[in-house]
């Protein structure tokens, strides 16, 4: 849990940052202070849940950036991935569902 509450702060100002908003700004979407947004960010505060949820929904954080940081390089990928999924129809779906399993067969 101490390493996501590490990486939580930098994950917190990089989409902050990206999104062209000041701490200050960013409290208000949330309806925090600016020094709470500074506390998470520079010294490993703990959110609420109701925060936490709040700022990924306003800084349109993925979940797993959060919960699963080693896996967040390969999150482009993945969403692309997904992308492409909506626009198959029933029977593209289960043809790649087919291939994916065969793919993950031990050999």
């Amino acid at each position: 849990m101490e390493a996501i509450l590490n990486k939580l702060g930098q994950i917190i100002k990089q989409a902050r940052i990206s999104a062209s908003l000041t701490q200050e700004e960013l409290a208000e979407h949330i309806g925090i202070t600016g020094r709470y947004i500074m506390a998470l960010e520079n010294e490993h505060k703990q959110p609420s849940f109701e925060v936490l949820c709040k700022l990924i929904l306003v800084l349109n954080i993925p979940a797993d950036n959060i919960f699963y940081p080693k896996n967040s390089h390969t999150e482009n990928e993945k969403e692309q991935l997904m992308r492409l999924l909506f626009r198959c129809d029933e029977r593209d779906l289960k043809i790649i569902t087919a291939t994916v399993k065969a793919m993950l067969e031990p050999k």
